[in-house]
């Protein structure tokens, strides 16, 4: 062992103070194997050998061999010693992080981010603490797995006061946002015989996937001014749909009365079911919110929200009214894939909504995200004559309707990309709209400053040349 590359591994475990002696020597064998310091293959000196090397007792070093024999790191025959054994590998290098984050933006108008900065961190501190002092121990046990009962209630009263909701606390589940709801809802269509849900076209990229995690195929249905295209479901032989009637992503449309009407009417016709995504519907900058699908018919609709956009999406709390007819199959299948969402967290975002932190943050995003519409707004105005922004005042995307002549849609993304600014056109989530010559873009802006929205805008245009061209006119806000 004199002289072997991994030896000087071994000298600081045999140092440590007696009572942590044994465990650094097998800690430091362990090491000197993982890396191959010490080759599979590779010979090991007699226990009394290295023992006395280490001027430690040979105990100490046999039961070192034998713990590492047993775990697979050393083998031993009877009678030719201690071999270091071919099992263990070196572990991969660094850790990643696999978030998404593009690099080498100035301006990132990619939408459906919050601005995390607005998390408010004194407030759920305080709630922490107040949860951590008054918690009962039985309460860190397995939790019910449709949510704590306390963080039930409270949710139900929520949304029954600001959207509009049917809310029985028994058949509202917390889940870990809407990704989580589309899946359980999947699994508990298909165990009804589903094989196919209707989506949005334009619509979520994200609730095709979803979907096709639970063996479900997805089938895109048009969405109109309107809302969704009357007939589309019925033609396509789908029995269920996924909807954004408050604010459809990504054309930011609210589905008109009549339309509303008509989904229901078609999902009791076809005895199916709607998902009913609300993933900003607290977001209206002009008027009340339109309420929620799900008020008119609880039982056609499974409604989902979550505080990704509100609070934070790293968080992953969010929730589903279920109808009575799923109910049932969805809590067993959130049962079997989690156990339920954690308990301390479930009791801390109950603390914050009924002490009317929930509500202080909704006022303060409002505020904020208004401020950056409009400051997008006046940018696409000032730098980019005869654009239309469309949609309704609400949410934190718009959709921006540049003229043809900024277009074709790979020249505007390739001068975009040279400024250092990201932006989606429409095309990216579906159908891109009429057949006009016209950009429509995505332009997401609540995770932006005022200012940095001003700077995207500028710096697109200085890259496209747009200052240079001649005023059209004021574009129009739809």
């Amino acid at each position: 062992m004199r002289g072997h590359p991994a030896w000087e591994l071994l000298l600081p475990a045999a140092a440590a103070p007696a009572r942590q002696r044994g465990r650094s020597l097998r800690e430091a064998l362990r090491e000197a194997v993982r890396t191959g310091r010490l080759a599979p293959g590779t010979r090991l000196p007699s226990s009394r050998a290295l023992a006395a090397d280490l001027a430690v007792s040979r105990g100490l070093v046999t039961e070192a061999y034998e713990q590492l024999t047993a775990e697979g790191y050393l083998r031993s025959d009877r009678g030719s010693g201690t071999w270091v054994g071919g099992a263990a590998r070196a572990a991969a290098p660094g850790v990643r992080d696999l978030a998404p984050r593009p690099p080498g933006l100035r301006v990132d108008f990619h939408p459906g981010t919050p601005d995390l900065s607005l998390f408010p961190r004194s407030a759920w501190g305080a709630a922490q603490r107040a949860v951590l002092a008054e918690l009962e121990h039985r309460q860190l046990g397995y939790p019910d797995p449709r949510g704590l009962p306390e963080l039930r209630s409270a949710l139900a009263a929520l949304l029954a006061r600001r959207r509009g909701v049917v809310a029985d606390p028994e058949r509202l589940v917390v889940c870990s946002g809407v990704a989580q709801a589309a899946t359980l809802l999947g699994f508990a269509l298909r165990a009804r015989g589903h094989r196919t849900v209707g989506v949005e076209d334009p619509g979520s990229p994200e609730h095709a996937r979803l979907f096709a995690a639970t063996g479900l195929d997805t089938v895109g249905l048009p969405v109109d001014a309107e809302g969704l295209v009357p007939g589309a479901p019925a033609a396509s032989g789908v029995r269920a749909v996924v909807v954004t009637p408050s604010h459809q992503f990504p054309s930011g449309i609210a589905y008109t009365a009549r339309r509303r009407a008509g989904l229901l009417d078609w999902a009791r016709s076809v005895d199916g079911f709607v998902l009913e995504d609300d993933y900003d519907g607290d977001f209206r900058y002009d008027r009340a919110p339109v309420g929620a699908l799900q008020g008119l018919d609880p039982e056609r609709v499974a409604y989902a929200g979550s505080v990704s956009k509100s609070l934070a999406p790293g968080l992953r709390l969010g929730w589903m009214l279920v109808p009575e007819a799923l109910l049932d199959e969805v809590v067993e299948r959130k049962r079997t894939m989690d156990l339920g969402n954690p308990a301390l967290d479930q009791a801390v975002l109950a603390r914050f909504v009924t002490s009317g932190g929930y509500d202080r943050q909704l006022r303060r995003c409002q505020r904020a995200y208004r401020e950056r519409r409009d400051a997008l707004v006046a940018a696409l105005e000032r730098h980019f004559p005869g654009t239309e922004v469309t949609g309704i005042a609400a949410g934190l995307h718009v959709i921006a309707r540049v003229p043809a002549e900024y277009g074709p849609v790979p020249r505007l993304l390739e001068r975009a990309r040279a400024a250092g600014v990201a932006v989606r056109p429409l095309e990216d989530y579906g159908t891109a709209g009429p057949d006009d010559g016209a950009v429509r873009l995505v332009v997401g802006y609540a995770h932006l400053t005022a200012s940095a929205v001003a700077l995207g805008v500028r710096l697109l245009a200085e890259a496209y040349g747009a200052e240079r061209r001649p005023s059209r006119g004021r574009p129009g806000v739809a």
